[in-house]
């Protein structure tokens, strides 16, 4: 008989794991499948398993493909079944291409006499290749989320354009949106890209910097409140507020031109001016300052018009206005001293929408709190640039 023999965490059984089974059991006559404990999973790795020991054991056991199924119990994070291996000593040791401890695993194979077999992530049928990881952030994504508005400093969130000692500066927006409702034109310079990654439970900061744009977009809208950011190149929070010193005062003006942030993402633009600003916005912010934010917000604009977007125009008494993002179009932010003066300008045009700062508080509009693993690396990299 020739056995077969794998190992995992299945901290949450998924069709990428069934394929694997699949794919291994083909390659002998008998699979055994082996799994550390719950409480040997959190002392090597600091993982918490989604599934119960008994219960893990219960579904493993039940799948046509799999013949046995044991546990591991070794205090070695690199080959923690190695005491079961070493008493079974099967043919083979399949795992997928991967797998963090392959080296230790072919070392392993080469003691025992094993032969050493990598196999390529597939997924059954039409399916995804998947993770543990992706099922549970989708699961723990939000229903709903903020949108943003950003003041100063875009730009400096792109890895290629970071300054060390340089802020970027934005701040979450109401009314939120989910996968049902969007009160907002898509695609409109409001970070509708990144909200949409988080609403779907994907890593929204990587799939930012894969379009070739900054992280600000997804970090704003996880953090929520008014926020001032490091410039670097991964999101690296210096202060935040709830914004409530901006309530009744911020409002966007739909232009009803495309907004495109990638596709002129490489044009040339003054750095110096847009770094300016966010050390104002930054100071706005620290002090819950409106008029010294409006100045920065003011400086933003003028360094868009030497990009060579279009100028806006005024609405009502508004103290600075921009356009959200560098997408040379979509929504432009509009900031009033007083709520009066804001209702005034929403009186005087009907393509301006009063908005609101957004600041998740776990309150009883948020009955379970959205840590997603993202953003738990945001603090994890507080030291790089």
């Amino acid at each position: 008989m020739k056995k077969v023999f794998i190992s995992g965490a299945f901290s949450l059984i998924h069709a990428g794991h069934l394929q694997f089974m699949r794919e291994a059991r083909a390659l002998g006559d008998y699979l055994i499948v082996s799994y550390p404990s719950e409480q040997l999973l959190w002392t090597l790795y600091g993982r918490k398993s989604v599934l119960r020991d008994a219960d893990k054991a219960a579904l493993l056991s039940a799948l046509d493909m799999v013949d046995e199924v044991v546990l591991s119990t070794d205090n070695d994070a690199d080959v923690s079944f190695r005491s079961a291996f070493e008493k079974i000593r099967p043919a083979i040791l399949a795992v997928t291409t991967d797998d963090r401890y392959m080296d230790a695993k072919r070392a392993l194979c080469a003691e025992v006499g094993a032969e050493f077999v990598v196999l390529e992530k597939t997924a059954p049928g039409d399916a995804k290749v998947t993770s543990s990881t992706d099922v549970l952030n989708r699961a723990k994504a939000p229903a709903h989320v903020p949108l943003r508005v950003d003041f100063a400093g875009g730009w400096l969130d792109v890895p290629d354009n970071a300054r060390a000692g340089e802020y970027v500066v934005n701040c979450a927006i109401s009314p939120t949106v989910s996968l049902r409702e969007w009160e907002y034109r898509q695609g409109a310079g409001l970070g509708g890209s990144g909200a949409w990654s988080v609403l779907n439970g994907w890593d929204p900061v990587h799939s930012e910097l894969g379009l070739g744009v900054g992280w600000q977009d997804p970090a704003v809208i996880a953090e929520t409140g008014a926020c001032v950011w490091k410039s670097g190149a991964r999101p690296v929070l210096d202060f935040k507020n709830t914004g409530s010193f901006l309530a009744g005062r911020m409002a966007v003006f739909d232009t009803c031109i495309r907004h495109d942030t990638p596709g002129i993402a490489s044009l040339p633009r003054d750095l110096d001016a847009i770094a300016r600003a966010g050390r104002v916005a930054r100071l706005g912010v620290q002090q819950q300052d409106v008029t010294a934010l409006s100045v920065a917000v003011q400086m933003s604009y003028r360094a868009q018009l030497d990009e060579g977007m279009q100028p806006l125009e005024e609405i009502g008494r508004s103290m600075a206005h921009k356009y959200c993002g560098g997408g040379h179009g979509g929504y432009a932010l509009y900031m009033y001293a007083t709520p009066e003066e804001r209702e005034d300008a929403l009186d005087l045009c009907e393509d301006l929408y009063p908005v609101e700062p957004y600041c998740r508080t776990f309150g009883r509009d948020e009955a379970v709190p959205w840590e997603p693993a993202y953003l738990d690396r945001l603090h994890r990299d507080h030291g790089q640039k």
